[in-house]
């Protein structure tokens, strides 16, 4: 048996130091950035749901753009010599689509 695995052949795993991960009694505090492997998923109860975020001056980002504060209310659109109506009934649904989900106020 190597020096660094156990009586059941599982490799002897190293334990983070104190200042790779902070318990607190309601989170986890990481000093370190999070890999999570290919093919891996985030699983999350469906009850009252989950944030990402809590506050719209938290920066987030998505591929690797620079992270930014939750932006401001898109106007809906008002006015022109031409109204299509269709277009401002899409144009509506998208803005309310990026407030549901907290892209905008």
């Amino acid at each position: 048996m190597q020096e660094n695995e156990t009586q059941n052949s599982m490799p002897n795993i190293q334990q983070p130091s104190k200042w790779d991960l902070i318990e607190k009694s309601d989170r986890y505090v990481f000093s370190k950035q999070i890999q999570i492997l290919d093919g891996r998923d985030i699983q999350l109860a469906s009850g009252t749901g989950t944030k990402i975020g809590t506050s719209g001056s938290q920066k987030l980002s998505v591929y690797g753009v620079t992270p930014i504060a939750q932006q401001s209310a898109i106007s809906s659109p008002a006015g022109g010599t031409t109204q299509d109506s269709q277009a401002r009934a899409a144009i509506n649904t998208i803005i309310l689509t990026l407030k549901n989900f907290g892209i905008t106020l």
